[in-house]
């Protein structure tokens, strides 16, 4: 569908007496869902494999036991990369105003796996009935603390670091220096530099290392070896490369790998 709303599949009247609904798929590798958007907060938990979401403002890579936040109202599409277990969630905008108000990656506690296994299994909730009071009232409490981690690709708005954006985004691991892609489109590396830092909140080279360090992330899902992702995004060492994935995510990329396949396994 395309930049549409999505309804997730319930019926309208019935829409009206729930608080949270759930909604259970497998996704193919390479499968897109194309833009659109929904009236219900989303959280979206892929129990294996990777996707990545997009919006206007940014991007958002999701590894197996992680989640995103999708605020109501905000259009995105989603990527897989490997095949793909979704497990979301629809919260209702009027359950609570302390829920993020921006689009983010966050870790998955086991409580909250279970929380959302279990909303799987029902279904639907709702707070007129006793059972899934108790159930929403406990999502909601963990929802208010999810411990959020740095997987987002924020885009700048400005055309000219736009075009370097996608400049980069189109060949991760491109040895082109700042420098010379100014030049290409007419800017100076100061402009863009400047540009970078003002409308990501990020030095360009920051701003690099993460999207090469986001593509990794999908290319270990689709099986490929270490020293392969860690070329194909540009980096010289496979120790260099492990050096940085274990900083952005607290382990080192054959770790991470091992316990993704245990997880599908699960």
């Amino acid at each position: 569908m395309s930049k549409k709303r999505q309804h997730g599949g319930s019926h309208p009247d019935i829409e009206d007496l729930l608080d949270i609904r759930s909604y259970a798929v497998e996704l193919s590798t390479a499968h897109k869902i194309h833009k659109h958007w929904h009236d219900w907060h989303q959280l979206i938990y892929a129990t294996r494999g990777v996707m990545t979401v997009n919006t206007a403002t940014g991007s958002w890579v999701v590894p197996s036991r992680r989640a995103v936040w999708v605020p109501a109202g905000i259009e995105h599409e989603i990527e897989m990369s490997a095949t793909v277990s979704v497990r979301t969630l629809y919260v209702r905008t009027s359950l609570s105003n302390l829920l993020p108000e921006r689009c983010c990656v966050v870790n998955v506690s086991p409580l909250l796996r279970e929380l959302i296994l279990q909303t799987v299994d029902i279904g639907m909730l709702n707070r007129t009935v006793k059972t899934h009071k108790h159930l929403i009232d406990v999502i909601l409490d963990q929802f208010r603390t999810l411990p959020t981690i740095p997987l987002s690709l924020p885009m700048p708005a400005d055309v000219r670091a736009l075009r370097v954006a996608e400049m980069v985004r189109g060949n991760p691991g491109d040895a082109k220096t700042l420098d010379q892609m100014a030049k290409e489109i007419g800017a100076s590396k100061r402009t863009i530099e400047r540009l970078f830092q003002t409308e990501t909140e990020m030095t360009f080279g920051k701003w690099r290392q993460q999207l090469r360090m986001l593509h990794a992330l999908r290319l270990l899902a689709a099986g490929e070896p270490v020293t392969t992702a860690a070329l194909e995004v540009g980096y010289d060492s496979t120790s260099a490369f492990i050096s940085a994935f274990k900083t952005t995510l607290g382990t080192t990329p054959g770790r991470y790998y091992a316990e993704a396949q245990a997880a599908t396994k699960q």
